[in-house]
């Protein structure tokens, strides 16, 4: 896998590949694509993450409930994702934080930084990284963070903070994960964040079946296509694509321990 890209977060489960999922697979291998994660952002969903990753080598998975699936969850719900973690292909909790685009009700915000806090939690006892989502959300994810997140590791998912969200992450460890965005013309900030931060701190990422990189724009996203991702990096950093592959998927196996 030393030499192979990671797609570190995608939804292969998702029923955008009912029909051809081994085909996705088999496409992503083709294109130099050494592992997939993907990850959960329901309870139901997370059990098939973990499905789908004792059912191809390459996938692995990660557990947890989206701050948009936001329920009031009990101890027997974090019960079960703390038994899903135990098997080694589950590699961290994710995707698990908050979204304030889509909602703007006071208590349903609220119930979705107190279900992020309880996973950042569940992640600390069980010793495993996060995968966070964070939309319009900047400054309440990062002060929970801040406050709950202490001695856990974990990546801002689909980064869309600011240079200094970025600063404050790379200087507390945290990774910063890069999709199709970065390859659209209105990239707006990423871009030059890419160009400064450390690239021990990138990882590439396609979030598939969503936002599909610039040549496949508006096309169902999928795993091969984290090769156009990890180009614009390279690009944007004038530097070689094997460098940029090699190196995030080093970070990719520094965060998630249980891939190596």
């Amino acid at each position: 896998m030393d030499n192979k890209i990671i797609d570190t977060h995608a939804h292969i489960n998702s029923e955008q590949f009912d029909q051809d999922r081994p085909d996705v697979v088999a496409r992503a291998l083709a294109a130099g694509v050494g592992a997939i994660i993907n990850m959960g952002d329901t309870m139901e969903s997370s059990k098939a993450c973990l499905a789908l990753s004792r059912g191809f080598d390459c996938c692995y998975a990660g557990v947890g409930v989206h701050p948009e699936e936001a329920f009031p969850m009990t101890d027997k719900d974090l019960g079960q994702l703390a038994q899903w973690a135990k098997d080694q292909k589950v590699v961290a909790v994710g995707e698990i934080g908050l979204d304030y685009y889509w909602e703007k009700d006071h208590d349903k915000r609220q119930l979705q930084r107190d279900i992020f806090i309880k996973q950042l939690d569940l992640a600390r006892q069980l010793a495993l990284p996060v995968c966070i989502h964070n939309r319009e959300a900047h400054g309440d994810t990062l002060e929970i963070i801040k406050k709950e997140g202490k001695g856990i590791q974990g990546v801002m998912h689909c980064f869309s903070g600011s240079m200094e969200m970025a600063r404050e992450l790379v200087k507390m460890g945290w990774y910063i994960g890069v999709d199709g965005p970065l390859t659209f013309k209105n990239a707006a900030k990423l871009p030059e964040i890419i160009k400064e931060i450390p690239l021990e701190y990138i990882l590439a990422e396609t979030d598939c079946p969503y936002m599909a990189p610039t040549p496949m724009r508006g096309k169902r996203n999928e795993p091969a296509y984290v090769k156009y991702v990890v180009e614009k990096i390279a690009e944007f950093r004038n530097e070689s694509f094997e460098k940029i592959a090699m190196q995030t998927t080093r970070n990719a196996k520094n965060l998630y321990t249980r891939l190596a």
